[in-house]
C-alpha cells in the first residue's frame, strides 16, 4: 500500500491519503500535543482551586471554637429566656462528648484547622472537670452518712430498706417517703438504727441519738394563700428538716431536704422557680446555723454546677467533688446522667464519696465518709 503526501490540515498536523481506499487520515503529532497541554492546564487549575488543609474543615473548626466558648463562658449565658444558663450548667460535663465527634469530622475532612481549634474545648473541659477523672478518696475511719430518694413508686420498700441497712451507713437520710412506706422503713430499719425522725416526706435514721429536730421551710407553698394553710396540712407535705446527731466526736448538724422537681418544657424552658426558692431558703438556714459542723443530705434536684446553687455552695462543699471517683451521677438509676442527690458539708473533711447499688427507686443512693 502506498501513500501520497498532502498539504498540512487546518490544525497544522500532517495528513495522508490511503491510495487504495481514497480516505484521509489526520496526523496526531501536533493535535495530540495541544490536547495534552490543555489537559495539563485544567489539572493545574483544579489543584490550585482545591482548598489546602488549613482551609478544609472550617465548619468543624467553627463549631469547636463555639463549644469551647460555651463551656468557658457558661456563667454568662443568661437565664432570662427559659433558664437556658441553668439548663446548660446542669448537663455541662456532657458537653465533652462533642469533642470526639468534632475530631472525627476533622479527620474525615483531613483538616488541619479543626484539630487546632479543638484545643480550646479540650483545655476548658479539663480545667472544669479534669479533677473528677481521678480517685480522690482516702482510707479513714470516719462517720459514714448516706442519702436516698426511695421513690414514691418504689414497689420493694422492704428490699430497699435492707439494702440500705447493709450499706454500713451510720446516718441515713430518706426522701420521698409516703405514709405507707414510712411504716415499712421504720420497721425494717429499727434494728440497725435505734434513733429516727420523720417530718412529712423526709426522715433521718441514726445509730446515734438525735435532738433539736425541727422542720425547715423551703417555701414549697408560695403566695398569699400559703400562710392560711393549717399547720397539720403543711407538716404532711414538709420536705426538709434539721436535727443534731450526737456523735462520739461532738454534735453534728444534719439537714435533710427534698427540693422541688424541675421540668423542661418546649414553651416555658427549664422550669426551676420553686426549686430555686428552696435553694435560697436552705442557704439562709445554713448561714444562720451557729453549729460548726454541718452536713446537708438530700435530693436537691440540681447539680452543684447550676448557678442557682451558688449561695449554698459558697457555704458548703460537695463531698463527691472533694473525695469521690468520677462524677457520681445518681439519676436516673437505670442510666445516670446527672448528680442531683447531694452530700454537702461544712466543718468536716470528706474522706470518700460514692454511689450505692440500685434499689427499687429511680434514684441511686449516695454515701460519703466524713471525719473531723
Amino acid at each position: 500500500m502506498t501513500q501520497v503526501d498532502t498539504p498540512e490540515d487546518e490544525q497544522g498536523g500532517a495528513r495522508s491519503r490511503d491510495s487504495e481506499n481514497g480516505t484521509w487520515r489526520a496526523g496526531v503529532r501536533r493535535s495530540g500535543g495541544a490536547a495534552a497541554w490543555r489537559t495539563g492546564i485544567r489539572r493545574v487549575i483544579r489543584l490550585s482551586s482545591r482548598p489546602g488543609p488549613w482551609k478544609r474543615g472550617l465548619v468543624p473548626a467553627a463549631l469547636a471554637l463555639l463549644l469551647g466558648l460555651v463551656m468557658m463562658l457558661h456563667a454568662r449565658i443568661p437565664n432570662r429566656i427559659g433558664n437556658l444558663g441553668s439548663l446548660v450548667e446542669t448537663f455541662l460535663p456532657w458537653f465533652g462528648l462533642f469533642i470526639p465527634v468534632l475530631l472525627g469530622a476533622a479527620v474525615w475532612r483531613r483538616s488541619a484547622s479543626a484539630p487546632v481549634a479543638l484545643l480550646l474545648p479540650v483545655i476548658v473541659w479539663l480545667n472544669l472537670f479534669g479533677g473528677q477523672l481521678g480517685d480522690k478518696s482516702r482510707e479513714g475511719d470516719g462517720l459514714i452518712v448516706a442519702s436516698h430518694n426511695v421513690g414514691a413508686e418504689n414497689t420493694d420498700p422492704v428490699g430497699t430498706a435492707r439494702d440500705l441497712a447493709a450499706s454500713g451507713a451510720e446516718v441515713l437520710a430518706l426522701e420521698e417517703l409516703t405514709g405507707q412506706a414510712e411504716v415499712v422503713y421504720t420497721r425494717e430499719l429499727a434494728e440497725a438504727y435505734p434513733h429516727h425522725i420523720v417530718l412529712g416526706t423526709v426522715g433521718l435514721w441514726s445509730k446515734k441519738p438525735l435532738s433539736d429536730t425541727r422542720p425547715v421551710d423551703i417555701r414549697m407553698d408560695y403566695g398569699p394563700l400559703a400562710a392560711t394553710k393549717p399547720a397539720e396540712l403543711t407538716m404532711e407535705s414538709n420536705r426538709a428538716l434539721r436535727t443534731t446527731v450526737a456523735t462520739d466526736r461532738g454534735p453534728l448538724a444534719v439537714y435533710v431536704a427534698h427540693l422541688a422537681s424541675t421540668r423542661v418544657n418546649p414553651k416555658a424552658g427549664f422550669g426551676t422557680a420553686q426549686r430555686d426558692r428552696g435553694v435560697q431558703a436552705l442557704a439562709e438556714a445554713v448561714a444562720a446555723d451557729p453549729t460548726e459542723r454541718i452536713v446537708l443530705l438530700g435530693d436537691l434536684n440540681g447539680t452543684v454546677n447550676d448557678r442557682a446553687f451558688n449561695g449554698l455552695i459558697s457555704q458548703l462543699r460537695s463531698a463527691q467533688d472533694a473525695a469521690g471517683v468520677g462524677f457520681g451521677f445518681s439519676w436516673p438509676a437505670k442510666f445516670p446522667v446527672v448528680r442531683i442527690d447531694q452530700i454537702l458539708v461544712r466543718g468536716v473533711e470528706p474522706e470518700r464519696s460514692w454511689t450505692l447499688p440500685s434499689t427499687g427507686s429511680d434514684h441511686l443512693p449516695v454515701a460519703a465518709e466524713i471525719s473531723w
